[in-house]
């Protein structure tokens, strides 16, 4: 029993096309002159088609970035690795491959892959011309995401989902603090000229951004301290990760520190793009459109964002603190402890990073700046043996 889906309008490329879809897992029908056609909607953080399995043959894909940063979409499989050039918030462009039978991967590669790592990619089959679409073993092909249990889950995870009772596997990291402990300080950033073309992009929160360039916390201002940092991170997905740590330490101006972490933020944070909990391994900041470009271009074993318990010499500042954690590539040199590379990305992922803020509504915190920015420079990361 078939139903049509949905016929869509892509009125910049003057492209109309149906999309049908057969409960038995069948794939669209067309004639083996007529070009396939796939619409494809980029978006933080996901890649969405318009049909998850097609004909082979001449394809072409109308791709539109709904999102609000840029965003590129590209094709991977069976010899092929086909891109668009990078898509402006709004705008949409065309890629026509032609594809023989086969599994791709279809994904953003923006950023050096990480819009990729950050969820955005799918997978697209092709089948072969005249193919049965009666096979009693196939699945049901359904839309590229369906609501369940008051969350979305993409044509992927549901197979997924459904395929497997049990759980997938949590992933989850373990992280001590170790080595020379600094704060750093308000101050200006060293490289504006580097940071100065990628700031264009950040739309509203551009103004904020330069006025962290003039004195901010991402600078060379530092000074050595003392302290421990340990945490355990779990990876849980949506709304389910967790973190568990503390963290002390006696500033430049000797006030003591004890930062709790038992929750993470997974709401909204107030940075461009907008992501919040747990995120094992990632490539970003600098230059690559994800994240505050006022850092260095580095590779994150961990990053994650949580609320904590915030005490200076043992009294309660704040049950609500906002906090940023991140073990990644080094970007500091021995010694004076200054920012000494525009990408660090090659480097030993060894620098454990703690910023915290006050919560939403409360006063800045008796620090300078009104933030706490503390660095482990020799840490390390164990994550367990799958």
């Amino acid at each position: 029993m078939s139903s049509i889906h949905a016929i869509a309008s892509q009125s910049a490329a003057g492209l109309v096309f149906a999309t049908l879809t057969l409960a038995s897992g069948g794939v669209a029908l067309r004639h083996t002159d007529d070009p396939a056609a796939v619409s494809a909607r980029l978006s933080e953080w996901k890649v969405e088609l318009s049909q998850p399995t097609i004909a082979a043959g001449v394809v072409t894909f109308a791709v539109t970035n709904t999102g609000s940063i840029p965003h590129a979409f590209e094709v991977e499989g069976q010899g092929i690795e086909k891109e668009t050039d990078v898509i402006q918030p709004g705008s949409s462009a065309m890629l026509k491959l032609t594809l023989k039978p086969g599994n791709y991967d279809v994904y953003c590669p923006v950023g050096g892959d990480s819009h990729k790592h950050l969820g955005m990619e799918t997978h697209l089959r092709v089948v072969a011309t005249g193919s049965s679409t009666s096979d009693p073993n196939a699945k049901p092909i359904r839309s590229p995401e369906r609501a369940m249990g008051g969350h979305t889950m993409s044509t992927q995870q549901m197979s997924n989902h459904e395929t497997n009772d049990a759980a997938p596997a949590v992933k989850s990291i373990t992280v001590t603090g170790a080595g020379p402990v600094i704060q750093i300080l308000p101050d200006p950033f060293p490289f504006p000229d580097s940071a100065a073309a990628i700031l264009r992009q950040f739309g509203d929160e551009r103004e904020g951004l330069e006025s962290q360039v003039k004195d901010g916390p991402y600078s060379n201002n530092v000074s050595p301290i003392s302290g421990t940092f340990a945490f355990k991170a779990w990876d849980k997905g949506a709304v389910r990760d967790s973190v568990d740590g503390v963290a002390e330490f006696t500033t430049q101006d000797k006030a003591h520190w004890r930062l709790v972490l038992d929750r993470v933020q997974t709401k909204d944070v107030p940075h461009h793009p907008r992501f919040g909990g747990v995120i094992l391994g990632l490539f970003y900041h600098g230059n690559t459109a994800v994240h505050t470009p006022l850092v260095p271009t580095i590779n994150s074993a961990v990053a994650l964002w949580a609320v904590g318990h915030l005490y200076k010499d043992d009294a309660l500042v704040t049950d609500n603190a906002m906090v940023h954690v991140m073990l990644l590539s080094r970007t500091r040199r021995d010694g004076d402890f200054a920012l000494d590379c525009w990408d660090c990305s090659k480097n030993t992922i060894e620098e454990l990073q703690l910023q915290i803020l006050p919560g939403p509504g409360e006063p800045k915190l008796d620090a300078p700046g009104g933030f706490l920015f503390v660095n482990w420079e020799k840490s390390a990361g164990l994550e367990p043996a799958n």
